[in-house]
């Protein structure tokens, strides 16, 4: 197989990259030269931004692939110019999407048919919103592949070169030890995905020549918060110590979920949107997650190797609890 990435050298996109390589495939990426590419791949270098100057390089390349995978979540009219200069040069076009595209609040178990956002104009540039950006992404890729075109809606994704920082946030504080503010309570059902669980499916699925939308995620409770952490714990090596802390607790004294405290949600509209979405059909499709520990393990081997800082994306911001709060939490 001849894969073309877009991207291919952070996180989901060199995840894409490396299984595609583990099978032998045929790998060109086409990316920004911000870093080096994975050894093995083909490479061409142009900023999509840019418009048709930036995507000189992959249009004078004069090569065909049998599929494309973008991950791209800015404003859309980077899908749109690639895949329309791609169209009738790869047989199939694979898109990372997100499940911030159906519109809030998602009901639990809400399945690929669920109410939409508005997708962003391919013509709106500048910051558009997230959930937006995804949506305008899936029409520009429909429109140039129609049938063709395979929407993954990722849910949360965490596992080796995780460039948010949510899980490495929690292995660094974990590593340092003491007591630990764990919130909420430990049984709280998570959903998420490994971004190698989800590069692996995306591979099958193309190439079986699957096509529209799938909510690539693990089923809810697939994990627990309790379970991730301890995980953390036992990974480490620390002498943390789990103090799990009442959501009523952490909100009144400004401790924000998901941004201080990573990966959790107190109960409420957000966290049935994030952590109880639909997840059967792209499961029947052959999805398979592996278990929290060897994901968690992974991360902490990779984050080890990178001096325990890892690269963080310049677009996000800092997620992890502030030592001065947390200092607050922890007192008698």
């Amino acid at each position: 197989m001849r894969l073309l990435m877009l991207g291919g050298t952070e996180f989901v996109g060199r995840a894409v990259t490396d299984a595609a390589l583990e099978r032998g495939w045929d790998v060109t990426v086409f990316h920004r030269g911000r870093h080096a590419p994975p050894p093995g791949v083909s490479a061409l270098t142009g900023d999509r931004t840019a418009g048709d100057r930036g995507l000189a390089a992959l249009a004078e390349s004069g090569r065909g692939w049998d599929l494309v995978v973008d991950t791209w979540s800015g404003a859309p009219a980077a899908v749109r110019d690639a895949a329309r200069l791609l169209s009738g040069r790869v047989g199939h076009f694979s898109y990372v999407s997100s499940r911030s595209v159906y519109a809030h609040p998602a009901a639990p178990g809400l399945d690929e048919n669920g109410p939409l956002v508005t997708g962003a104009s391919p013509d709106d540039g500048g910051d558009v919103p997230y959930d937006r950006a995804k949506r305008g992404g899936e029409l520009a890729a429909l429109d140039a592949f129609g049938d063709r075109a395979l929407l993954a809606r990722a849910g949360l994704i965490l596992g080796p070169g995780e460039n948010i920082g949510r899980l490495p946030w929690w292995l660094s504080r974990i590593d340092r030890g003491g007591p630990v503010i764990a919130p909420g309570r430990p049984d709280v059902e998570l959903q998420y995905i490994d971004a190698r669980d989800l590069a692996v499916w995306i591979l099958d699925a193309a190439a079986d020549g699957l096509h529209g939308a799938y909510n690539t995620v693990s089923r809810p409770g697939h994990a627990t918060m309790g379970e991730l952490l301890e995980a953390c714990v036992r990974t480490t090596g620390s002498d943390a110590e789990l103090r799990w802390t009442d959501p009523e607790v952490l909100l009144a004294a400004g401790a924000e979920p998901w941004s201080d405290l990573p990966i959790w949600l107190p109960p409420g509209e957000l966290y049935d949107t994030l952590h109880r979405g639909g997840h059967t059909k792209a499961h029947a499709a052959g999805l398979r997650c592996r278990p929290v520990e060897e994901t968690v393990a992974d991360t902490w081997t990779w984050l080890r190797a990178l001096g325990g800082t890892a690269l963080r994306r310049p677009d996000r911001p800092a997620v992890g609890l502030d030592p001065e709060l947390e200092a607050k939490l922890l007192a008698p």
